[in-house]
Formats: structure tokens, sequence, C-alpha cells
């Protein structure tokens, strides 16, 4: 009996699933009544849309958080009622942070917000203006320095993404992301951290140490927003998931610049190969991530890559920039995975997706489903003919029936179906 892995003809079959963070949005006036996605210029996607199958896929249960945790574990064929604890312990496993018995992990965001005379609080950005990975690391290791104690210990990420570890009892305290509360008064949610004797100490300690800290000093000096906070939020204990190759039968990697992607692929098995200049926005180095993610496919069956940019500009609610991350991802990630997987002649499986909306006038993540396409190499039962937008393939599925009312039956739908036998 054939593996997953193995294709028509004995031919090893590759799977690559290829994730723009955020795409989804709604019809903006600005662009005509358009999504950007519908207003992007995005050749590549719109032919493997036009050649293979659309689907719309659940990947925020009901009842969970649209979350980037919970949306990518079911990108893979996760439960995330069976499985899922938390964001930040997956953001643990991908930077080597060990989570033992009795310990929480937090996200531990550098943010920039304002201190009104009144005492209200207001979110200015989520990001500290995306923070470089150098200057916060100097500010994360200044608050593990004075902050740290041998129940709390601070580890430094990526950008403004870095985490905090806690032993002890879990405090009582509803947390909240800060990409979801930009330019609103979160004055409530910070009188609830206050209200935990140890995370108010450590934010008390956290906020003298950012006040006068040099690299804020030099941001301010520059006109950039200064790290003037942490925030805490995502907290859970370790997680246990039963790896890919235990569950279908393949092995692979997953490519991104986010701890968190990072997380779940070590979580789940999956290899998690290092890319310089990797940023997680539209900086980022998108040649170095498809170079990885082919080198992957030589040693393995499956790559997953993903792409933070159109993700991040939703949050920031800028327009330009949600257009140009997904045509970066268009032409710098689509079109170089698609043209070397078709020169290297073995068959090969594609799905491009979302794992959630982040639409720009919400700018936080939405729990509809997503819509996909999914591209076999040998060809599909029924061609869409449709390009790649929000609309085309509602309308392809209401057609189609491809309603799968979660990521594990659209996982199994993307593997086992590597088997079948394929008609262009």
């Amino acid at each position: 009996m054939k593996s997953p892995a193995e294709g028509r003809d004995g031919l090893l079959m590759k799977y690559v699933m290829l994730v723009g963070d955020g795409m989804g949005d709604v019809p903006i006036p600005e662009l005509d009544g358009r999504t950007p996605l519908a207003a992007a210029r995005t050749p590549a996607m719109d032919r493997l849309a036009a050649e293979g199958e659309l689907l719309l896929v659940r990947t925020v249960p009901e009842g969970f958080p649209p979350g980037s945790d919970v949306a990518n574990l079911s990108l893979l064929g996760y439960e995330p009622q069976e499985c899922y604890t938390g964001r930040a312990p997956l953001e643990a496993a991908s930077m080597g942070v060990a989570i033992g018995p009795g310990e929480l992990a937090f996200r531990c965001n550098l943010v920039t917000v304002e201190y009104h005379p009144d005492g209200r609080i207001t979110m200015l950005d989520y990001s500290a203006g995306h923070i470089s990975t150098g200057e916060s690391g100097r500010l994360i290791r200044a608050i593990g320095e004075r902050c740290g104690t041998p129940s709390v210990r601070f580890h430094a990420g990526i950008s403004y993404r870095h985490l905090m570890v806690l032993r002890g009892e879990a405090p009582a305290v509803e947390t909240v992301p800060p990409h979801d509360h930009m330019d609103r008064d979160v004055t409530v949610f910070h009188r609830r951290y206050m209200e935990n004797g140890t995370l108010r100490t450590v934010m008390e300690c956290s906020r003298r140490v950012l006040a006068d800290h040099p690299v804020n000093r030099e941001r301010i000096r520059r006109g950039l927003r200064p790290a003037n906070s942490i925030w805490l939020w995502g907290e859970g204990a370790s997680p246990a998931m039963t790896p890919l190759a235990r569950r279908y039968g393949i092995r692979g990697s997953l490519v991104s610049a986010v701890d968190l992607l990072k997380g779940i692929g070590v979580c789940s098995g999956l290899s998690v190969p290092r890319v310089d200049g990797a940023t997680g926005y539209l900086d980022t180095n998108y040649e170095g991530k498809v170079a990885a993610a082919l080198a992957g496919l030589e040693q393995g069956d499956f790559v997953l890559l993903h792409v933070e940019a159109p993700d991040e500009a939703g949050h920031q609610g800028n327009l330009a920039d949600k257009v140009r991350a997904i045509e970066d991802f268009d032409s710098r990630i689509v079109a170089p995975m698609v043209r070397a997987l078709e020169e290297r002649g073995e068959p090969f499986r594609l799905v491009v997706t979302m794992d959630h909306y982040t639409p720009l006038s919400r700018r936080t993540h939405e729990a509809w489903p997503v819509p996909m396409l999914l591209y076999d190499s040998r060809g599909v039962a029924k061609k869409s003919g449709r390009p790649y937008t929000e609309e085309e393939v509602r309308q392809a599925v209401a057609e189609n029936g491809l309603d799968l009312a979660s990521g594990a039956l659209f996982f199994d739908r993307f593997i086992r179906g590597g088997k079948e036998e394929r008609h262009g």
C-alpha cells in the first residue's frame, strides 16, 4: 500500500503549503469595492486557482479565539480542542525554552502605550514601531537582569515578540492580545494585571527599566516610537502533539520568521530552518525563505512556508502595505516555488491559503472560513476556471460543495488526496 507521500507510478509526491497570514479582507471603498486580494496583481495564484480546486475551510473552531496559533494548528490537521494550551508555549518550543511542570509561558510584547494624566492608558503600537531584534534584545535582557527572579524569567525573541516564564500558581488574569486593541483604551486590561501581586511587580519594574534605557532614548531622538511597556498574553502550559510523521507518514519542514509558527513546527515534528533576514514584515528575506523551503523538499516530502507581512499590515490598518504584501507573496513566494517545482518534474500538490482574515477596517483577526486553492500537478477532476479572491472562492464553493468544517478534514484531503489518480 502506498504511503501518502507516494504518488502515481511510485514517484515521490511533494506537498507544499504557502500561507499568506491574514490576507483575507472585506470590500474596501478605496479599492472600488474590491478586497486587497482582489485588487492586488496576483498572476501566479490566479493561474493555480483556475487550474485547481477552490475550497473554504473553517480553521478556527467555535469557541476559540481567531489567533494564528489556533488557525495554523488547524492548517496542519490538528484539532485545537485536543492539543491547544495557549500561544506562548508554542513560541517557547521554537526558542528552545523548556516549560516545566508548574510553569506557564507568557508571550511578552514590547509595546508603545500612552500614559494619560488621568490614569488612562492607550495602546499606540503593539510592536513598538516594529522595533529591531537587536534593540529589543537589549531591552529584554535589561528587564531580565533587573526584574527577573527564581520564579520569573525572560527570554528574548525576534523584533517585539518575546517570552516570560512564570513558576508557581497561575495568575487569575484574563489577558488579551495587544494587536486587538490598537489606538484603544486598554486601562481596564492593565488594571487586571496590576491586581495580581507578581504581575504588578514585573510590570512596574519593567516600566522603570524601559523609561530611561539608552535604546529608547535613541529611538525617541530618531523620531521612532519607544518600547515603553511590556504586555503579557497568550499564556499556557507545554502542549502534547502527535508528530505528523506518525499521523500521516510524512516528513518535512516549516519555514517562517515567526516564533509561533516555528514552535508549531517543532511540536509537530517538522524541521525548522533558520533563514537570515527573515523579519516577519515587508522587508523579510523572501528569496531565502523559498530557498529554505526547496532545500527542505530535498530531504522530506512536505513544507509549509509562512509569510507574516499581510497580517502585520492588517493590524496596522495600512492598505498600501497590505496590497504590496500580497503582491510580494505572489511574485516572490508563489511564483518561484511553483517554477522550481515544475522544473524538478516530480508530482506535487500545492495549497495557497491564509490562516485567518485580518480586515483593515477591524485591525484584528476574524474567525470566518478561509478561502483556499488546491493545485495538483497531475491535474484535477474539474478545474475551477476562477481567479483566487474571497468572492470567487465563495462562488466556486456554492457550486462544488467544498466547504470543510475543520482543518483536520482539509489536511486529510490535501495529503491523502495525493494517492488518488488524477486526470488533467
